[in-house]
């Protein structure tokens, strides 16, 4: 009989853990839809979410001797807090560091990594979203620091 009580115990351990790992965390906050990245790519290491059209008339490119720079403009169907949530997830996979995140109506997103340097900046439209990609190499010129008088 004294098996009993041990049993019941372990019983109720086992169901315990059991019904704790069936509840699920949501990942997103309420309200805000996931994103995936476009497998067609202006920039290899620069992601875009599916289903956001680019606008050739307002984007260019220039890529000359290991050299990257341009303005990319996209507009697609999310609101501005899915694209925000999906820049912070995605960039960090391909080696860009997250310097700051300025939000007032628009959002910009400041990232770099060793050489570069690539804005963000997402304008809410009414249920749509325009995106501007800015890439630019950083600046070799020393910042001069001001001489105290």
């Amino acid at each position: 009989m004294k098996l009993l009580p041990l049993f019941l115990t372990l019983l109720l351990v086992i169901l315990g853990i059991n019904l704790t790992g069936c509840v699920s965390v949501p990942k997103e906050p309420v309200g805000v839809q996931s994103l995936e990245p476009s497998a067609a790519l202006r920039f290899s290491d620069i992601p875009v979410p599916a289903g956001f059209k680019i606008l050739p008339k307002e984007s260019f490119i220039l890529e000359s001797g290991g050299v990257r720079a341009g303005i990319l403009k996209y507009t697609g169907k999310a609101d501005a807090q899915s694209v925000v949530l999906f820049y912070r997830k995605q960039m960090p996979i391909y080696n860009w560091a997250l310097l700051n995140v300025l939000e007032h109506g628009d959002h910009m997103l400041n990232f770099e990594r060793e050489n570069e340097s690539c804005v963000i900046t997402i304008k809410p439209a009414g249920g749509r979203a325009k995106l501007v990609v800015s890439l630019a190499p950083k600046s070799s010129i020393p910042i001069l620091e001001k001489k105290a008088e």
